[in-house]
C-alpha cells in the first residue's frame, strides 16, 4: 500500500489510542465508593515555589475501603498537602492527624451514583466524538491525496474502509471502558 496512506493510518491509530487513554485518565478521577490512590493523582501541591503532583511530596496509601492515608515526606508539608486536597475538585475534607493526613471518603447515595453515571456517559461521548473527528481528518487527507493524484480511487476507497474499521475498534474500546466504569459506580 501507499506510504502516505500508511502514515495517515498510523497517525490516526496513535491519536485514537490517545483518545481512549485520555478517557481512562478522566474516568479514574470519577470517584466510586472505594478508596483508591489514583484518586489524588491530579492534585498538585506547592513545593518550594513549584507545583508538583502529590505523590512527589507524600506517600499515599489505602487504609481501608473508605479511607486514604497521606504521609508527607516532610512534616512541614502536612498543612500544604491538606490545603491542596481541600481546594481540589474532589469535595473531600481531610483530617490532619499530626504528621499524616487521613482522607475519609463519604458513602455514595444512589442519586449520586446515577449522577456520576451521567457524567461518565458524557465523557465517553466526548471520547467517541474525538475518535470520529480523527476519522474525518483521515478521510479528508485521503481525498487530498486522491485530488493530488498520489493515490487511485480504489486506494482511497480501501483506505476509508480501513479507517472505519479503526474507528469501530476504538469506539468499541471506549464503550468497554464506559461499561466497566458504570458497573463499578453502581456497585454498593
Amino acid at each position: 500500500m501507499n506510504e502516505l496512506i500508511d502514515m495517515i493510518l498510523k497517525d490516526s491509530t496513535d491519536r485514537m489510542k490517545k483518545s481512549v487513554e485520555s478517557l481512562r485518565t478522566v474516568l479514574i478521577k470519577v470517584r466510586t465508593g472505594r478508596a483508591h490512590t489514583s484518586l489524588l493523582d491530579h492534585i498538585m501541591v506547592s513545593y518550594y515555589g513549584s507545583d508538583v503532583p502529590i505523590h512527589q511530596v507524600a506517600n499515599v496509601n489505602v487504609l481501608d475501603a473508605r479511607t486514604l492515608n497521606i504521609t508527607p515526606y516532610e512534616k512541614a508539608m502536612v498543612s500544604t498537602v491538606d490545603k491542596a486536597i481541600r481546594n481540589s475538585d474532589l469535595g473531600l475534607n481531610p483530617t490532619n492527624v499530626g504528621s499524616l493526613i487521613r482522607l475519609p471518603l463519604p458513602p455514595m447515595t444512589e442519586e449520586r451514583r446515577r449522577d456520576l453515571v451521567k457524567v461518565v456517559r458524557h465523557e465517553a461521548e466526548g471520547g467517541r466524538v474525538a475518535v470520529r473527528n480523527i476519522r474525518r481528518d483521515a478521510n479528508h487527507d485521503f481525498k487530498e491525496l486522491l485530488k493530488d493524484g498520489d493515490i487511485s480511487k480504489d486506494d482511497e476507497h480501501h483506505s476509508e474502509e480501513l479507517i472505519q474499521k479503526l474507528t469501530n475498534k476504538f469506539i468499541g474500546q471506549i464503550d468497554r471502558v464506559l461499561q466497566d466504569k458504570e458497573t463499578e459506580l453502581m456497585e454498593v
